[in-house]
This record gives C-alpha cells, structure tokens and sequence, in this order.
C-alpha cells in the first residue's frame, strides 16, 4: 500500500537518494566494524520454525497483498558505503515523520478480540510494529532484497515485547528500531532477540536463539552477498 505517509517518505527517500550529497547530511558515521571473537555471532543465531505473531497474521488477512512474495533465496547484502546510507536515511526519515502512540491509544483495540494490530503509519502515528514495517517497505522500494528485510520480535531491556527490522549483510545482522537512530549489530542493542520472519519465506518465521551459540547459525554467515539494485 502506497498511500498517505507512507507515499510521502517513500518520495522523501527517492530525493535523498538522488544525490550523495544529501544521503550524506542525514546519514551517521560509517557502521563500525570491530573485531568479533566468534566470527559467527555477528548473525542472528537463528533456530526452528516457530508460530508467526499475531499482529503479522492480521496484516495478512486485511492487506493480503503484503504477504504474497513466497518463497524467495535468502541473501545477504553488501554492506557498502551505499547501502549504509540507505539504511541511515530510512531510521532518519522514518524515525522523525512518525509520531510514537500504542496500539490502545490509537485504534482504541478491544483486547478481548484483537491482541495486535500491524499496519502502515499513515496517518503519522504508530508504534514499534508499525515504524518496523514502513522502514521495511521503504528499503524494499529502494531495492533492498525481501529476504534480508526481516520483521523482528523481541524483548527490550525492560523485558516487554518490542518489533524492530533487521537487515542481514556481509558484515553482520543489524537492527533499525524507532527507539534510536543508530544501526547498531543485534547483538549490541542489549534486546533478547525471540523470533523473525524466514529469509526464505516472509510467511514462515523462525525462533532466534540468543546469546550466540555458534551451533545454531547454520548458514546464515556464508549467504550469496548481493548489492542494492536502486530502482
């Protein structure tokens, strides 16, 4: 769906995409990339398939639309100084249009009927979920791989539930999170990481197995390694 916000930022990110030089103004120092003891935890370790949440099985049923790639190859993406832009002017963007309000404040839920509700901002407000899948949307727009925008369920360092999107790269797994404009490594957010959307399959998530044990990676540090196509 392109309407409203959604439309708007997406034309926004088109402008700053159009010169470096404006990528360059809102963009943050280059991602550092410090020596990792365990080569491997610098990748989500991922797990077993597990149930989807809630609020992605009812963005499915209302926007059926948004759910329908199927199955796709799994790829990571060449962390260039490109790439790296497009990331920090996607938080940039999204984070500063975007008004923080709960699902409850918002849309009034009952929660005897409706436990989460994902959907685009675009009336300029939203919470977690929603930031998550318009920074999505956007990167897909500008040519980000589906399979290496994955949605992200976690807990945040208060223990309560929290969405982010992670980009899987050459260099690691990132997080952009609207509680921050940084793009900091998954395992430097201080977030217990809980499950994400498959990179073969945006409509099968899988169980993320936090604290880096080395086992449960499988082949997610030595993925085929493209680069953004713009669009």
């Amino acid at each position: 769906m392109k309407t409203g916000m959604l439309k708007l930022l997406l034309a926004a990110l088109a402008g700053y995409a159009a010169t470096s030089v404006a990528l360059q103004a809102i963009a943050s120092p280059s991602l550092a990339r410090p020596a990792v003891a365990v080569h491997q935890a610098r990748w989500t370790p991922a797990g077993a398939e597990t149930r989807r949440p809630i609020g992605w099985h009812n963005l499915c049923r209302v926007q059926g639309d948004e759910c329908d790639a199927g199955p796709q190859m799994p790829v990571n993406v060449a962390l260039t100084p490109q790439a790296q832009h497009l990331l920090f002017a996607v938080t940039t963007l999204a984070n500063r249009a975007i008004t923080p309000q709960t699902d409850d404040d918002h849309y009034h839920l009952d929660r005897k009927t409706l436990i989460d509700w994902w959907t685009y901002p675009d009336d300029g407000a939203g919470d977690c979920s929603d930031f998550m899948l318009l920074k999505r949307k956007m990167l897909i727009e500008a040519g980000w791989p589906r399979a290496a925008a994955l949605a992200t369920v976690v807990l945040d360092r208060n223990g309560d539930g929290h969405a982010v999107l992670t980009v899987t790269t050459d260099e690691g797994d990132f997080v952009l999170d609207n509680l921050t404009d940084k793009v900091l490594r998954w395992n430097e957010t201080g977030y217990a990481f809980v499950k994400r959307q498959s990179q073969a399959d945006e409509n099968v998530w899988v169980a993320l197995a936090d604290g880096g044990e080395a086992g449960a990676v499988s082949s997610t540090s030595s993925l085929p390694i493209v680069k953004v196509s713009s669009r």
